[in-house]
C-alpha cells in the first residue's frame, strides 16, 4: 500500500520523535561547539559542564578580549563564554565540600603567539598581564566558581568564576601542579613548575631542587592552614619528570604518590615518605609521557580495597627527555607504551605493596584518558600512538622550521576508543569490538568527562602555542558524546527515593525500581542490580583529578507487582574513601544505568566529616512469580548491535529523506506527485555528498537528527560506517579527509588532504635509565625563555634566580592596577580567618570579580 504525502509526513515526524538510543551504542555523536578548547572541564550539575581554555586568541570574545572560559549545556549542547581573568593554562583543580570547584595556578600572562604579556613581572622571566588579550599572571590564582542551572541569571556574579589574587591565591607559583582532596575536604597542592617549556629540569640537571628557580619543590593546603609551604623531597628525587604527579588519597589517611619511574607512600600530616617499589620497565607516566591512570572501582566484593591503575605514557631513556626547551630527540617516531601495571598500596593482609603485571592495552597510548562508567568498567579514549603531550617548535633532532607535525610532540591519533573490566579475568580485560571510531583526532590538551546520563563528552585538542587552524592537528572546538555500549538498551531504569545527601554511616535508605525499568524476572533483576557512587573529577592533561567509583551495599525486596525495593546503605564510615563533595548516584539493572542522581557527600563543609556506625541492612525478600513489564528486546544493555537495530536506522534515515521530499513537494505539487506515486514509490532517496562527516549538510545544518545526530552508525551508501570489531583505527588518508576545525562553525570536509596513518615504529625498549637527577646531559642549558623567548624573538633572560614578583608590586605601566586589599590575599596569609581563606572571601558566599571595558582594571 502506498502512503499519500501526509500519511508520510506523520509518520517521519512520528519516527523522529522515538528514542534511536539502541542505534547509538558503542558510537560517537555531535557535541556542538565548545567556543573554546576544552583543555580543562568538570561537570557542575545536572545541566552544565564547564571548560576553561589556556588564554589564547579565540575567535569568541567577551568583554573586548579573547574568551577562554566556557559553558556547555548538557541538554542543547550549546556553549556560552565565560570571563576569566587569569591565564588559566595547565592548571589544576579539584571539587570543594559544598558542591563548588576550584582551579589552581596556570601560567604567567601571555599575549599573541605565545608571546610573553607586554606588561613584566619585575624579573622578566614571565608576563604580569597582556594588553591584546587582556589576560593576567595565573601561575598564584586561585579560581573558585559555584555552578549555576539554567533557572539562574548567568550574568549574576554568584554565578561567573571568581579570579582575584589580589584577594585569593597561592603562596607559591604553580604550573602543572598536582592536587588531591583529603578526608576533610582540605586540598593538598603539590609541586610544579613556576616557569617552564617540556620538562621540569634544566641540562645538565645540578639543581634538581629548584631547577635555577623554575622548579617549585613544595606542597600547600588550601584552604590554608597556617603554615608557609614546605618541600616534599619525592620532588626532587624525580626532578625533570613530574609535572601533574599522580596522588590518590588512601584509606589511611595517606596519600599514594607517583612520578617519573618513583612511587610513595606520604603522611601529609607529617610529610614523611614511604617509598614504594619502582614503576617496573622505568615506564614514565605522568606529563608529558601522560599515560592512562585511575583508581578501580571500590566494591562490596573487593572490600573497597583500593588499587591504582596505570596504563600507557613512554619508556623513553632519561636523556631522551631533554629539558624545558625541548626533548633531545624527535618523540613523534617514538612509540608510546601499551604496558599496565595496578598497585594495591595498602594491601588488606599487611603484605609489602607490589606492582602487578596486568594485561597490555590493545595498542600503545600516550594522553589516553581513563573514564569511569557506572557499571565499573573503564572507557579509554584520545591520545597518540606515538610521542608525548606538549608542544614545540624544535626538538634536539629537528631544528626550527621543520616539524613535521606542527608543533605537536605526538603523531598517530588512536581514533578508537576500548574499554577496560576490572572484573574478567586476566587476559580478557581490553576490548574495542562494537566501539565504532572517532574521526576527530585527540591529542595534546583534549579531555573527556562521564555526564549524568551515562553518556560521555569528549573535547578538546590543540598541541599549538596559540589558535591554529590550518596545522595537520589544528585547534579543535568541536564536541562528541560517545554512548557506551550499554546503550543498546532503550530502556533504562527509572529509580526513585535516591536523597540528595549522603552521609558516612548512618541510617539506611530505600530507593524503588519499578517494573517499567527491567524485564524478566523480577529476582534475576534484583540480584543484577548495584547503586554506584561516582565522582567524574576535574579533568586535564589526560587526568581526572578527584575521578572516584564506589559501590553502595544493598540488599533488596521484590514486590509481587514486579517493583524493586534496594535498601541501600550509606558510605562506609571513612571519608578517606571517597572525600566530601558533589558526586551522582546511578543505579545499574542487568548492565544498564540509569541517569545519576545528584548528590552531595559529607557535610557540605570542610573540616572532620561526621561519621555513624553502618547500618543493618535487613535480609533480601524474593518473589519467584514477579516480572519487569519492559520489551526484552529494549532492555539488552551488552551492546551487541543487532541486523535489526541495523535496518531500523535505515529505515528511519530513509523516512526522514522520503519525508523531506513530501515537504518540498505540498507546495504546489501534490497533484503532480499523485500521479506519479507508484513510480516514485519504487525509487531510493538520493544520498547527498556529504563526505565523511556522517550528516553534516554543506552549511553544517545536520540532517534530521538534531545536536545528537548519528555520525558512525548510518547505512546509506553516502556515510561509510565505520563501526567495526578489529583492532583501533589510527587516522587513515585514504578514508577520512583532513579535520580543520573553525570556531562557530561545525565541520567543514573541504580541507585539504588526510593525516597519514601512523603506525608504531619498530623499536626496542630501552631501560637504561639513570638516577632520576644524577644524569649528566650533553647541550645547552635549556629554559623557558629559550624555547619561546628565542622562537619568537624575545631575549632570553637572565634566568630563575629571581622570582617573578607577585601582586604586591604592580610592574610599571599597569593599566589601573589597583593596590592589594588588606589582609594581602595569599593563602598563607589567610590564616586569621575561620575557614583558612581570606577575610574577604569565602567561596560559598562571595561574589565573583567582574570585568570592565577594555583598558579598565579588572580586579
Amino acid at each position: 500500500m502506498t502512503l499519500p504525502p501526509v500519511s508520510l509526513l506523520a509518520l517521519w515526524l512520528a519516527t523522529l520523535s522515538q528514542p534511536v538510543l539502541g542505534s547509538l551504542a558503542g558510537s560517537f555523536a555531535d557535541g556542538g561547539n565548545t567556543l573554546i578548547s576544552a583543555m580543562m572541564m568538570f561537570v557542575g550539575n545536572d545541566e552544565k559542564v564547564y571548560i576553561l581554555d589556556k588564554a589564547e586568541g579565540n575567535e569568541a570574545q567577551i568583554n573586548g578580549h579573547p574568551a577562554w572560559g566556557s559553558v556547555w549545556d548538557i541538554n542543547t549542547h550549546k556553549a556560552t563564554v565565560m570571563d576569566v581573568a587569569t591565564n588559566v593554562f595547565c592548571a589544576s583543580g579539584m571539587h570543594l565540600p559544598n558542591g563548588s570547584f576550584v582551579t589552581f595556578g596556570g601560567n604567567g600572562a601571555i599575549g599573541p603567539g605565545g608571546n610573553i604579556g607586554s606588561v613584566r613581572n619585575p624579573s622578566g622571566a614571565s608576563g604580569a598581564w597582556d594588553a591584546v588579550y587582556q589576560d593576567f599572571d595565573g601561575s598564584k590564582a586561585i579560581r573558585v566558581l559555584n555552578p549555576c542551572t539554567s533557572s539562574d541569571d548567568f550574568n549574576s556574579p554568584a554565578c561567573q568564576w571568581f579570579d582575584n589574587p589580589e584577594v585569593l591565591s597561592m603562596q607559591k607559583q604553580r604550573w602543572y601542579s598536582s592536587t588531591e582532596m583529603l578526608g576533610d575536604g582540605t586540598i593538598v597542592i603539590i609541586g610544579g613548575f613556576v616557569n617552564g617549556g617540556y620538562i621540569n629540569r634544566n641540562t645538565p640537571n645540578n639543581d634538581p631542587k629548584f631547577s635555577g628557580g623554575a622548579a617549585e619543590p613544595t606542597f600547600e593546603f588550601f584552604p590554608s592552614n597556617g603554615q608557609p609551604a614546605q618541600e616534599m623531597e619525592f620532588m626532587t628525587k624525580t626532578s625533570g619528570l613530574n609535572a601533574y604527579a599522580h596522588t590518590y588519597l588512601m584509606a589511611s589517611g595517606q596519600v599514594f604518590v607517583q612520578a617519573n619511574y618513583s612511587t610513595m607512600l606520604w603522611d601529609p600530616k607529617a610529610n614523611r615518605e614511604t617509598p614504594l617499589p619502582d614503576m617496573p620497565g622505568q615506564v614514565i607516566r605522568v606529563y608529558p609521557a601522560s599515560g592512562g591512570v585511575a583508581m578501580l572501582p571500590l566494591t562490596v566484593a573487593n572490600n573497597y580495597q583500593q588499587t591504582i591503575l596505570f596504563c600507557g605514557g613512554s619508556d623513553m631513556p632519561d636523556d631522551a627527555w631533554g629539558n624545558y626547551s625541548f626533548p633531545n630527540i624527535n618523540t613523534w617516531d617514538y612509540p608510546a607504551s601499551k604496558d599496565c601495571q595496578r598497585m594495591t598500596p595498602e594491601p588488606a593482609d599487611g603484605s609489602q605493596p607490589q606492582y602487578e603485571q596486568d594485561d597490555d592495552m590493545p595498542e600503545g597510548r600516550t594522553m589516553g584518558q581513563f573514564v569511569i562508567l557506572p557499571t565499573g568498567q573503564l572507557f579509554m579514549v584520545n591520545g597518540g600512538l606515538n610521542g608525548t603531550a606538549g608542544y614545540a617548535d624544535a626538538t634536539g633532532s629537528t631544528p626550527l622550521g621543520q616539524m613535521p607535525f606542527g608543533q605537536s610532540l605526538a603523531s598517530g591519533p588512536v581514533l578508537t576508543p576500548a574499554i577496560y573490566d576490572p572484573a574478567a579475568p586476566k587476559g580478557k580485560r581490553w576490548s574495542n569490538a562494537g566501539l565504532s571510531t572517532s574521526q576527530i583526532p585527540r591529542l595534546y590538551h583534549s579531555s573527556a568527562l562521564l555526564l549524568p546520563d551515562a553518556t560521555v563528552i569528549i573535547a578538546g585538542s590543540n598541541p599549538n602555542v596559540d589558535v591554529n587552524l590550518t596545522r595537520v592537528f589544528p585547534t579543535t572546538y568541536a564536541a562528541e558524546i560517545f554512548y557506551p555500549p550499554y546503550f543498546s538498551a532503550t530502556t533504562r531504569p527509572v529509580p526513585s527515593g535516591v536523597p540528595s545527601k549522603l552521609s558516612y554511616g548512618g541510617d539506611a535508605f530505600d530507593i524503588t525500581i519499578p517494573p517499567s525499568s527491567y524485564s524478566g524476572k523480577s529476582n534475576d533483576a534484583a540480584e543484577k542490580t548495584t547503586v554506584a557512587l561516582l565522582r567524574p573529577g576535574w579533568t586535564t592533561h589526560a587526568l581526572s583529578f578527584g575521578q572516584r567509583y564506589l559501590q553502595l551495599k544493598n540488599t533488596y525486596t521484590v514486590n509481587k507487582d514486579g517493583s524493586i525495593v534496594l535498601h541501600v546503605s550509606q558510605l562506609p564510615p571513612n571519608s578517606n574513601l571517597f572525600q566530601p563533595g558533589p558526586a551522582w548516584v546511578y543505579v545499574v539493572v542487568n548492565g544498564v544505568p540509569s541517569n545519576g542522581t545528584y548528590v552531595i557527600v559529607g557535610s557540605g563543609s570542610f573540616g572532620t566529616q561526621p561519621t555513624a556506625a553502618e547500618a543493618q541492612l535487613p535480609a533480601s525478600i524474593q518473589n519467584a512469580a514477579a516480572s519487569g513489564s519492559a520489551d526484552a528486546a529494549t532492555t539488552n544493555g551488552n551492546g551487541s548491535k543487532t541486523t535489526a537495530s541495523k535496518s531500523n536506522m535505515t529505515t528511519i534515515i530513509a523516512i526522514a529523506a522520503g519525508g523531506a521530499v513530501v515537504l518540498a513537494l505540498v507546495g504546489g505539487l501534490i497533484w503532480f506527485c499523485m500521479a506519479k506515486r507508484k513510480r516514485e514509490s519504487m525509487r531510493t532517496p538520493a544520498s547527498k555528498p556529504y563526505g565523511s562527516y556522517g550528516m553534516s549538510g554543506p552549511s553544517g545544518a545536520s540532517v534530521g537528527l538534531g545536536a545528537g545526530a548519528l555520525r558512525n552508525s548510518d547505512s546509506s551508501a553516502a556515510f561509510s560506517p565505520l563501526h567495526h570489531d578489529g583492532p583501533s583505527q589510527t587516522w587513515n588518508a585514504s578514508s577520512v579527509s583532513v579535520y580543520k576545525d573553525e570556531p562557530h562553525h561545525e565541520r567543514d570536509p573541504s580541507h585539504g588532504s588526510g593525516y597519514s596513518q601512523q603506525q608504531p615504529l619498530s623499536h626496542q625498549p630501552q631501560h637504561s635509565y639513570d638516577q632520576p637527577y644524577g644524569h649528566q646531559q650533553n647541550g645547552s642549558q635549556g629554559s623557558y625563555d629559550q624555547q619561546y623567548g628565542q622562537a619568537y624573538g624575545h631575549a632570553p633572560n637572565a634566568g630563575y634566580g629571581q622570582a617573578p614578583g607577585g601582586y604586591g608590586q604592580p610592574p610599571n605601566g599597569y593599566p589601573n592596577y589597583a593596590q592589594p586589599r588588606a589582609p594581602y590575599g595569599d593563602n598563607m596569609s589567610s590564616r586569621g580567618s575561620t575557614n583558612g581563606m581570606s577575610m574577604e572571601y569565602d567561596p560559598y558566599t562571595a561574589e565573583a570579580m567582574r570585568t570592565t571595558p577594555v583598558g579598565g582594571r579588572r580586579f
